[in-house]
């Protein structure tokens, strides 16, 4: 019997997700000398010196800014995550985040805390006090939601229900987000159509090159004045002296985000919280249980589903021998792949290749097994960053 799969996990990850991974088949822990996958929440891998034995990275939750990315896909190694597994609770901190703003509670809760509470003329305080927390209801007011995924439209189907009018702004919507949108939504056709139109602007989209900054002095400008800016996604999407100046001029009524920063600390009209929207027991669980699954399925069967580097490829078995190809998206490499594999006498029973920008993924399966000097030429193919073997056990 093979050896089982080491896994090594840099991060406290939920029992429920790592009970996906069976004692007789894994070998689980933080101490796992040559892992062949990492697990991983929050610990930044980008100083680490990732092995050699590295096929695959799991990252329980969404983003992964906090993994080399690159480098790994230089490798042919997948990094996976968990989209939309935490999307109820990022979505629920939002509508907070919302009241927050709208009803002035940080102020208030600071307001009663402050109180001293054997001062007979407590009572007659609050009254007095209360005068300068009021605030406004959230229905009939507009709320624009730029990035139209799985939490977007959670975030947007929930708005809806508490009366608000809802515009939205995705440029690469996908199918399956368009059919889960609320009709109700109505699409803008730009950023700026969308800030003029919002008293409140929700951001859910990654952080990368092209949303760098995508809410600047020129954005904070467009915005309505007076609206409120809920930042859930990642703290450089917002530029920060823009955001500082818009908070000055008071354009902006509240920034609120889940991103503390030097920047906007105890800044009087911006709430920061210390990165909680993922922070519920059931997202955690989903988070480890989706990307466990994901994992196991790869390790075992070479099947990618949801890897932020590699193109989807899942295929069931035909045969007990299976070999997984990870290369460089150029013209004549399943040529080369097939050649190689004929001249060793091998029949392909079954192949299925996909691509993904720069990345290309075969998986093919065969009627014989498959010896070392075969896997050899085809990792000697030019191109080729990674092959596995996956005899059926």
């Amino acid at each position: 019997m093979a050896r089982p799969f080491r896994v090594q996990v840099l991060n406290q990850i939920s029992s429920h997700g790592l009970k996906r991974l069976p004692g007789e088949l894994y070998e689980v822990g933080k101490d796992i000398a040559e892992p062949d996958a990492i697990l991983v929440r929050s610990a930044d891998m980008h100083a680490l010196s990732i092995p050699a034995s590295v096929r695959a990275i799991g990252r329980a939750g969404a983003g992964t800014n906090n993994i080399p990315v690159s480098a790994m896909s230089a490798r042919g190694v997948p990094v996976f995550n968990a989209p939309g597994a935490n999307a109820n609770a990022v979505k629920e901190l939002v509508l907070a985040g919302m009241l927050m703003a709208a009803r002035n509670l940080p102020a208030a809760l600071q307001f009663v805390a402050g109180l001293d509470a054997s001062d007979p003329n407590m009572d007659s305080r609050v009254e007095d006090g209360k005068k300068a927390f009021a605030g406004f209801e959230l229905a009939g007011h507009t709320l624009g939601v730029i990035g139209l995924g799985k939490i977007g439209c959670l975030v947007a189907e929930a708005a809806i229900r508490l009366g608000m009018q809802v515009i939205g702004y995705d440029p690469e919507i996908t199918v399956d987000a368009a059919w889960s949108l609320p009709s109700q939504v109505r699409r803008a056709g730009s950023v700026a159509e969308l800030l003029k139109a919002s008293h409140f602007v929700t951001l859910h989209v990654p952080l990368v090159p092209a949303t760098r900054h995508l809410i600047g002095a020129q954005a904070l400008e467009t915005l309505r004045n007076g609206a409120v800016l809920l930042n859930f996604s990642r703290e450089g999407v917002v530029d920060d002296n823009a955001l500082l100046a818009a908070l000055a001029a008071e354009r902006l009524r509240c920034y609120v985000c889940d991103f503390p920063g030097p920047a906007i600390h105890r800044h009087p009209r911006a709430i920061a919280l210390p990165h909680l929207g993922a922070s519920t027991r059931e997202a955690e669980d989903n988070c480890a249980l989706m990307v466990a699954d994901q994992l196991r399925d790869y390790l075992e069967h070479g099947n990618v589903r949801n890897a932020v580097n590699f193109p989807d490829a899942v295929a069931a078995r035909e045969s007990a021998w299976r070999i997984a190809i990870a290369n460089a998206n150029v013209p004549n490499m399943l040529g080369q792949i097939s050649t190689t594999m004929a001249h060793a006498n091998l029949n392909i029973r079954n192949m299925l290749n996909r691509s993904r920008g720069e990345m290309a993924y075969t998986l093919v399966d065969v009627d014989s097994a498959v010896d070392a000097p075969v896997l050899d030429s085809l990792a000697a193919i030019q191109g080729v960053l990674s092959v596995r073997y996956l005899p059926a056990t």
